[in-house]
């Protein structure tokens, strides 16, 4: 019997980063939505997206974002929106491990529609 490769088997949908990892839970048209862990004390790129919107919401910790120069506070079952083309950063100020669930919206949801500004890893 012949198996059709399905994009399971292709592709692996948790990424481990120097941050923490990411897993992609579900994706379709227009949408995709992840599962963000971010260890203790670390924190994303100073990033924007040219093609997608953000909206971050807690489960497990206290996140810290900066969006275009303000910053923001969210704890668990709080939620907060990343416009399109907004520089923004995603930081863990505590102890724990920070967990937010990530829907990403727009025409275009790949991971090369990132525009770093600045990066503690040496990405930029």
């Amino acid at each position: 019997m012949l198996f059709k490769k399905r994009k399971q088997s292709s592709k692996h949908k948790t990424a481990e980063r120097p941050w923490g990892s990411y897993t992609v839970l579900e994706e379709g048209r227009g949408y995709k939505i992840k599962r963000v862990f971010l260890k203790p004390h670390k924190r994303l790129s100073l990033q924007s997206h040219s093609n997608r919107s953000e909206h971050w919401v807690v489960v497990r910790g206290r996140a810290k974002a900066t969006i275009g120069g303000e910053v923001f506070f969210a704890t668990v079952d709080r939620s907060i929106y990343v416009p399109r083309g907004a520089a923004h950063r995603l930081e863990n100020p505590q102890d724990i491990d920070l967990e937010i669930i990530e829907v990403q919206s727009g025409d275009y949801l790949g991971e090369d529609d990132i525009k770093r500004i600045e990066d503690d890893f040496g990405r930029t």
